[in-house]
């Protein structure tokens, strides 16, 4: 059984090796994160560059995933290295102070704008809530607070307010110059950080259109005001992240469960990918295996819906890069084999508005009702159709089959979906059914007697133009492209 919740791996020092690269392809990694907030262009370039490569040795599609660090809200560095900040006591984030001369009373900030964002009585959350200010007085240039949990605090760490509302735009300056990076490195997915509203979406496809990428852009759902606006959010994204860590300070972790299951049935009710992420293995960082808690993370996830679990410093910089991805592997898997996972009637009651996702919702209502399919091939050439089939749960595999590289690796991140590189050498209807089926049979995917159900566009190499549907038995469909039926 294929997995179908796709995984994705963040790449860093602890996956810099051929060796470890080529295990994490064999792992049957489906996307490769590239974090945007540590390193260098030419650093990221050559982690591309061998994932590509491994790609081609592999004859795997797998896809990029480059992550915009955008205008994450940090103290400066402390003079003498980390301090303890004891409860009771007062410290104070100085905007004047110089970004290297932290001490055990202040600190400089990275976004000084911050002063103008926060009130007294507020409540700043710093490394991730581990340390806990309530602010008590606001000069001219100091945000004086009273330390409500304390604890070591070392250089650049973040900094929330509980409950949202900073004023910080979604893309800094740094971030459009890695925009136009990603587009030459042909990114095939741009994950924007700390979105607040739709426009945020709609202003970093633009900046990578016109710097010519076409990958899709993937919406970070972390600050609390996304909430407010999650339909506007998700309607122009082709994927959105729930990304637990920044999103988990600012609503507060007791929050977060209801959250995380509420964004996956948004975004797979409007047609948009979903990405779990942040600290799913985060004990595999040291440990050989996870904890009992993280299984049942992961595995919550799966039957929620999600289309992809991600793993960030378990593979970046962990000891245990491909046992985390073999351990996720194997926890997919056993969660995908519930019947919950498997069959569903969403989207039953829904009107379409376009042909081809009226043609994905009929191939996956026959596929599922139709107890003789075993697999379904999606001509595409934008991977919208295979997309819009992978909305609808079901334990049959969907195989889209194009000859577009870019949506060949697009389409790794829909959950039950997988590529197959092919050129419909033929504008013979009938011919183009059985070079499908020969396809699927040399990729051992079906065998004699299975039952395939094909998706097609009369108009061949237009997007979007996805108007026919075929069932054919294997065997049959040299002979006759008539239907079978269950008496035969």
């Amino acid at each position: 059984m294929q997995r179908r919740t796709k995984i994705i791996a963040t790449l860093g020092p602890a996956t810099d090796t051929s060796v470890v690269l080529e295990a994490l392809f064999d792992a049957k990694v489906d996307v490769v994160r590239i974090n945007l907030s540590h390193g260098v262009h030419a650093e990221y370039e050559r982690r591309i560059q061998q994932v590509r490569k491994q790609s081609e040795k592999s004859a795997r599609s797998v896809a990029v995933l480059m992550d915009l660090q955008g205008p994450k809200i940090r103290i400066g560095r402390f003079s003498k290295g980390a301090i303890k900040l004891v409860v009771g006591e007062c410290f104070c984030l100085d905007v004047t102070c110089p970004l290297d001369a932290g001490n055990d009373r202040c600190v400089g900030l990275t976004y000084p704008a911050l002063i103008n964002d926060v009130a007294v009585d507020d409540v700043l959350l710093l490394d991730d809530g581990r340390i806990v200010l309530q602010i008590k007085d606001i000069q001219e240039s100091k945000i004086i607070c009273t330390v409500l949990v304390g604890g070591m605090l070392s250089d650049s760490k973040g900094i929330n307010r509980q409950g949202g509302g900073l004023s910080a735009r979604a893309l800094s300056e740094k971030d459009r110059v890695d925009i136009c990076f990603a587009a030459k490195m042909e990114a095939d997915y741009l994950a924007v950080s700390f979105v607040r509203e739709a426009a945020d979406v709609e202003e970093a496809r633009r900046l990578l259109r016109e710097a010519g990428g076409s990958g899709g852009i993937v919406a970070k759902i972390e600050r609390a005001e996304a909430l407010d606006c999650i339909e506007e959010i998700v309607r122009v994204s082709d994927a959105i992240m729930v990304a637990r860590g920044d999103l988990g300070v600012e609503i507060g972790d007791a929050e977060l469960p209801t959250v995380q299951k509420s964004l996956i049935r948004t975004a797979r009710e409007m047609n948009t990918a979903v990405i779990t992420a942040t600290q799913m293995m985060e004990s595999m960082i040291e440990n050989a295996i996870p904890t009992r808690a993280e299984v049942f993370d992961v595995a919550n996830a799966v039957f929620d819906g999600t289309d992809a679990v991600m793993l960030s410093g378990e593979t970046a910089m962990g000891n245990n890069p491909v046992e985390t991805v073999a351990a996720m592997d194997r926890i997919c898997r056993e969660a995908e084999k519930h019947k919950s996972v498997r069959k569903s009637r969403h989207r039953i009651n829904t009107e379409f508005t376009r042909r081809d996702e009226a043609i994905a919702m009929a191939a996956m209502y026959a596929a599922n009702h139709y107890l003789r399919v075993t697999a379904i091939a999606a001509l595409t050439e934008s991977g919208s159709t295979a997309k819009s089939m992978s909305r609808i749960s079901s334990g049959i595999p969907i195989f889209a089959m194009t000859r577009h590289r870019a949506v060949r690796r697009k389409v790794m991140l829909f959950r039950g979906v997988y590529p197959i590189e092919f050129y419909a050498k033929s504008n013979n209807v009938q011919k183009i059914n059985e070079l499908v089926i020969e396809e699927l049979l040399q990729c051992n995917a079906v065998k004699e007697g299975d039952v395939v159900i094909i998706t097609k566009g009369d108009a061949s190499g237009v997007k979007g133009e996805t108007n026919t549907l075929k069932i054919i038995r294997v065997g049959d469909h040299i002979a006759s492209t008539s239907e079978p039926s269950l008496s035969d």
